[in-house]
């Protein structure tokens, strides 16, 4: 299916400027659907001046759809629907007199020009499901003059506002969560059950309707401290806000847009809905996912504590082989806590582990600096990994590059690459070195070396992968990890 930038990049004439604005309408159309009880078509016209193309599509959640099938992509010839050719040519909202039949079932259809910058840029279908009409209720009534009178604003170029285009988008309240209809004055002329409801878990004993929504919010909510305006003067309906509410034990979010056709105040929409569990659940969250940070700040910093004693412990032996050991614990054990501590840097229970490998590498060239000229890069990325894969890594890496620098460079020096090359569910890690290389008759399943058993249980067991160590065309070692992963998601 087509997207909104393709076809109209493609197909029409329409600047930059007219598509963010398109963007900023389809972004908050879900209210005028509502309002309305219709499907929201938009058409934009083609560049050849012959036709239309329908960009994007909106179904009502008060009411019942009009089109079951999804009309984005549909090709419409001028001429064929008179009411979109005349909004758009006069740039009026037009209504078709008797409703269209589509599979048997009455469709009100009414064109809404959409205006940016003095010009008649796309025009909105709003198709309504006649087939259950009947006598409307006072919130139906409600719902369809605000609905019109937004349907007056899009056509003025006055919605979305040019500087809240993002009041729509994620979490911002709903028709169905709350309307209040205010007057020029910011009484409330009407309030939908959903909203009185919401008022009354706020704290609110009156009834809403015939009270100033600016001064009744803010009666029931604590001192406003930092706000720049009084609680009252901006909620008086004259401005575009969306804010939050929080008193009773209840937090809402309130959403203000002023009806002003033709330039005139004569009212606003308020919109609210309750969001106290949403925010329990966020707190709960933040408090859960700072436990977790802090709990592997403090592992990293029992880890180095661990090391520090295990350092001090190699300096008291005398023996040159305990030493040695006691050094290779350390550095393990350093890899260990170099994975706490990125994790506890991290709002999840993932690493970027480019880093982890970069500090590797400095680990192990820092050490092997003290006997010969050592030089380790590395080249492409490993990306986002799970703990539990980024730990047995940390330490298999930290295994390879130090059998590299010990035994493939010795004292001679020479240089160490680290590749990562990441696939979709698939990680091949490889290390290279221009040493010695291996000895005769090398056998990496049953080699006898600590270190090498330490990779090879770690590879095969924790990480599911396969272990490759063999000659590097032109001297050297070359070892390759073949390691399941998965998929990398975009952050």
């Amino acid at each position: 299916m087509p997207s909104l930038n393709d076809v109209v990049q493609r197909h029409t004439d329409l600047s930059e400027a007219d598509l963010d604005w398109l963007h900023a309408l389809i972004a908050d159309w879900q209210l005028l659907a509502d309002l309305s009880f219709a499907d929201l078509v938009l058409w934009v016209p083609d560049r050849d001046g012959e036709g239309y193309r329908a960009v994007a599509q909106m179904r009502p959640t008060t009411g019942p759809t009009a089109y079951v099938e999804d009309l984005v992509g549909t090709y419409l010839v001028k001429g064929r629907r008179p009411l979109i050719d005349t909004a758009y040519t006069e740039g009026v909202i037009r209504r078709e007199g008797d409703p269209e039949w589509w599979d048997d079932v009455p469709v009100r259809v009414e064109a809404i020009p959409v205006r940016h910058e003095g010009r008649v840029i796309a025009v909105i279908g709003r198709h309504t499901n006649l087939v259950a009409v009947r006598t409307p209720s006072r919130l139906e009534l409600s719902y369809l003059e605000c609905g019109s009178q937004l349907a007056t604003l899009i056509t003025e170029g006055r919605f979305p506002h040019s500087t809240r285009t993002d009041m729509g988008r994620r979490g911002a309240p709903r028709v169905g969560d709350g309307l209040v209809r205010l007057d020029a004055d910011g009484l409330a002329l009407y309030a939908s059950p959903n909203a009185v409801s919401v008022y009354r878990r706020l704290g609110l004993a009156a009834d809403l309707v015939g009270q100033h929504l600016g001064k009744a919010t803010a009666t029931l909510a604590p001192p406003p401290g930092a706000r720049d305006e009084p609680l009252e003067d901006v909620l008086g309906g004259r401005q575009h806000i969306r804010t939050e509410i929080e008193g009773n034990g209840t937090v809402m979010t309130l959403r203000i847009i002023p009806l002003d056709p033709g330039g005139q105040h004569v009212g606003a929409l308020a919109l609210c809905r309750d969001v106290t569990e949403v925010r329990r659940r966020e707190r709960e969250l933040l408090t859960k996912d700072a436990t977790i940070r802090e709990i592997h700040h403090r592992v990293k910093n029992n880890l180095q504590t661990v090391a520090a004693l295990l350092r001090l412990q190699s300096r008291r032996i005398a023996s040159a082989e305990g030493r040695a050991a006691l050094d290779e614990a350390v550095r393990r054990v350093g890899s260990i806590a170099i994975v706490h501590e990125t994790l506890s840097q991290t709002v999840d229970d993932t690493v970027a582990f480019d880093d982890v490998a970069d500090r590797l590498l400095g680990m192990v060239a820092e050490v092997a600096a003290t006997t010969s000229d050592v030089r380790a890069t590395r080249s492409g990325t490993f990306g986002i990994l799970a703990a539990e894969t980024a730990t047995p890594l940390a330490m298999t890496l930290t295994e390879v590059l130090q059998n590299a620098v010990e035994h493939g460079l010795g004292r001679r020096g020479g240089a160490v690459q680290l590749t990562a090359q990441r696939s979709d569910g698939q990680l091949l890690v490889t290390v290279e070195d221009d040493g010695a290389g291996l000895p005769p008759g090398f056998d990496v399943g049953t080699t006898g070396n600590l270190g090498l058993q330490i990779v090879r249980s770690l590879v095969v067991g924790e990480l599911s992968g396969t272990l490759d160590i063999g000659p590097r065309t032109g001297g050297g070692t070359r070892v390759v990890l073949d390691l399941p992963v998965e998929a990398e998601s975009p952050r």
